[in-house]
């Protein structure tokens, strides 16, 4: 068991003008703002590739605001023309150190889609222009804040460096790319929710000690010589002989934390861990001398004093098995419970890690909140529209982390499995502050969530056992027994909140795991009842138990039994309300049969969907190992063993999108095509039973003759279309297309796609 961390908020504020009721209205973007306020310096200078919004769920506000509540001085760098060093001289020189992020999203994927096409739009911008930040924005802007100022600390966080924090695959450039530290040159990596570390460093870098010999925070990595270890007393294991390819099992070394004789739990497989493997000389010392707790004590110091060597950047790059070994030990390596110091070699240094940071207290995580946010956008930014601004603004995030494990999603990787909550009197104080602070609000609470929507206040049963803990889901491939999964919290919560005067309605907007929400009818009664809008998005991803098992998500079982749950309510509140299901296209491991069977289901249960996605590989997630790897990092990995196959090439992936809208003109030919090529032809007809016409309808037929749709209620104008063979076409079926409802321009030739690296 790891000792209590320090409080959050224990250390003397630096600065005693500085924070408290001495807030700023908002961190200074100018030196005009520094002047107003009386600085003549910053401390700290945040650099970020979003827009600078003073709310909470703004990564570069929290901070922020957070140092400013320790007694720091504390301005922002928003956004910066990164082709020159100019805009990083803009706040002066910080007394302690930059701070570095490419924003709430990583740089890659905000600027592109899973087809590696840019993104027409940047939620996280003003106007939402989107050419307002670099590619691998982390790397170029600590390189550029080094140019600025050479002899300056440089920091980087958040979620792009967190997730690149040791060698991994590149989906843009499909290459395994180092860490991203040896690239930024950075003098420390500040990964997952690092409140913890960068208040302990900001405060030991302004007493006077070196970055460079700060090296046990929990939540870092840095840069070391080969083969470097802290002291004397550290030992090193090679990553191959604590977890041989085969099952997920407890390291077979010893300095395995066990939990309590009666403690149990399961591994990733559903297996039970094998009991550590200790030295005679131990075990010898154990029955002669040691007591149980000074037993205890000693191999509690030799897990905390190990480091284990993944393999090297240079040995994983080209060698599919290796990675995939080192993305599992990586993965069995994250419970902050039990992770032991993890070490890679690039070249002829190394990447030291940390283990993970130590979860905020409720009272903490109401501290990081409670901060006097402007809750608004810079003023600087005028009129201008942030769309990521306009999603939240109204919203309320009531917790952080997630136990699902879904191997496509960086949550779990970022903030961690234990789920960490704000009180309730913290949530009900920020819808008030919402009710009387924020432009616009007219009673419509947009959400009550986080990351998942009803974690909320859901832990291990027994502290022990969460702490020793190896599995990479609490709910897969079942709930776990130790899971408590009592919802009365958080329906608590919802009653409260709707009964605040001015709030007219609560909605809950973010992701719900409806296999834990079936375990309490009484909040899925709650949920249905009050808090939707109508519609209710939920993400089942997939039906078929071939993909489902590398997502590890439930069975569309659990889909069903939450379904009946909801219309069963949704009547008995008089209400006509629908469940709106998100699906995942070309998922490692997903066949054409299984989309084919995908498709199917959603034509027989009449759905027709309107937004889709195509699976994304993002750093260090699981799936993106078996996208890369075509290896099961859940399974057995030796060089024979399960393959993974995945849709790789543009026109399977393109063909697998299609199927989850089959019924959509534009897909026709490309759905047509790929039945006839897996030997589908069969349900290519016109009956109930097969999935397309024999033939292209009309509007597909405008599509392919480069026709495409405008607008929905709009009147067709076919006297523009000119003398082609479209317009023939067009002029032929003018009284069909009338009928539909649709309005078709002539297709303008489409651009080649801008991939990355090519602008």
């Amino acid at each position: 068991m790891n000792p209590a961390p320090k409080n959050l908020f224990a250390s003397p504020r630096y600065r005693p003008d500085v924070g408290g009721k001495h807030a700023a209205p908002f961190l200074p973007m100018s030196r005009a703002e520094m002047d107003v306020l009386g600085w003549d310096s910053c401390d700290v200078i945040l650099i970020t590739g979003d827009a600078y919004i003073d709310h909470p769920s703004f990564g570069m506000a929290l901070v922020g605001r957070l140092l400013e509540q320790q007694g720091f001085r504390v301005g922002i760098i928003s956004q910066p023309d990164w082709h020159s060093a100019e805009d990083f001289r803009a706040l002066g020189r910080p007394n302690l150190y930059f701070g570095i992020t490419a924003g709430n999203m990583d740089s890659m994927v905000n600027r592109y889609t899973a087809d590696r096409k840019i993104r027409s739009e940047d939620a996280y911008t003003p106007d939402g222009d989107p050419n307002k930040r670099p590619d691998r924005a982390v790397v170029v802007y600590a390189q550029r804040a080094r140019e600025a100022f050479p002899e300056v600390n440089v920091v980087i966080g958040s979620i792009e460096a967190s997730l690149r924090r040791i060698a991994h695959y590149d989906y843009w450039s499909d290459k395994v790319k180092r860490s991203v530290l040896p690239d930024s040159k950075a003098d420390l990596l500040l990964f997952g929710n690092a409140e913890r570390a960068i208040v302990d460093l900001t405060h030991r870098l302004a007493a006077g000690e070196p970055i460079k010999s700060i090296r046990d925070l929990r939540g870092t990595a840095f840069m070391t010589s080969s083969n470097w270890l802290p002291n004397e007393d550290w030992a090193e294991i090679q990553s191959i002989k604590i977890d041989t390819p085969g099952k997920v099992e407890a390291h077979t070394n010893p300095y395995e934390m066990m939990p309590e004789k009666d403690a149990k739990c399961t591994t990733g497989d559903g297996s039970t861990p094998s009991p550590a493997v200790e030295p005679d000389v131990i075990k010898q010392q154990a029955i002669r001398i040691m007591s149980r707790e000074e037993r205890q004590a000693m191999l509690r110091n030799k897990h905390n004093n190990t480091v284990i060597r993944l393999p090297s950047f240079e040995a994983i790059k080209d060698d599919p098995v290796m990675y995939a070994h080192a993305s599992r030990v990586f993965h069995l390596e994250a419970n902050p419970g039990n992770a032991k110091a993890l070490s890679q070699a690039h070249g002829d240094r190394d990447v030291w890690i940390n283990p993970p940071p130590l979860p905020l207290a409720m009272d903490e995580m109401d501290g990081v909140y409670d901060r006097a946010y402007a809750r608004a956008p810079h003023p600087s930014y005028g009129k201008a529209r942030i769309p990521a601004w306009e999603m939240i603004r109204f919203s309320v995030n009531i917790m952080r982390g997630c136990f699902g494990g879904c191997t496509f999603c960086s949550i779990t990787e970022h903030e961690g499995r234990i789920i960490q909550s704000r009180s309730e009197p913290s949530i009900l104080r920020e819808i008030e502050e919402i009710r009387d602070k924020t432009k616009g609000f007219t009673g419509t609470i947009s959400d009550l969530g986080g990351p998942t929507a009803n974690m909320y206040r859901l832990a291990c049963k027994d502290k022990k056992i969460e702490e020793s803990c190896r599995r990479l889901s609490c709910v897969y491939p079942g709930i776990c027994s130790n899971l408590n999964t009592d919802h009365s919290k958080l329906i608590s919560l919802y009653r409260k909140a709707r009964a605040i005067p001015g709030v007219k309605k609560i909605l809950i907007s973010s992701g719900l795991r409806y296999d834990l929400a079936v375990r309490s009818p009484e909040y899925v009664k709650e949920l249905v009842t009050h808090h939707v809008g109508g519609l209710l998005k939920i993400a089942p991803e997939h039906t078929e138990t071939n993909t489902l098992s590398k997502m590890m998500k439930p069975g569309i079982g659990a889909y069903d039994e939450f379904k009946a749950m909801f219309h069963k309510y949704s009547k008995e509140a008089g209400k006509e309300q629908y469940l709106i299901p998100y699906f995942i296209a070309a998922h490692p491991g997903t066949t054409d049969d299984d989309m084919v069977n995908l498709a199917l289901w959603l034509k027989k249960n009449d759905f027709k969907l309107d937004q889709v996605q195509t699976f994304m590989p993002t750093p260090m997630a699981l799936a993106t190992t078996m996208y890369h790897t075509r290896k099961n990092p859940l399974k057995k990995i030796t060089a024979d063993s399960e393959v993974v196959e995945t849709a790789r090439s543009g026109k399977i992936r393109k063909f697998h999108k299609a199927l989850l809208r089959y019924h959509a003109p534009e897909n026709y030919e490309i759905v047509k095509e790929g039945l006839l090529r897996i030997g589908r032809g069969d349900l290519i007809g016109s009956s109930e039973r097969h999935l397309i016409p024999s033939r292209a309808p009309v509007v597909a037929s405008l599509v392919n003759a480069g026709v495409v749709p405008v607008k929905r209620g709009i009147a067709p104008k076919l006297n523009t279309f000119g003398k082609s063979s479209a317009t023939r076409l067009a002029a032929k079926v003018a009284p069909a297309i009338s009928k539909s409802g649709l309005a078709y321009n002539p297709a303008k030739p489409k651009k080649a796609p801008v991939k990355s690296g090519r602008r």
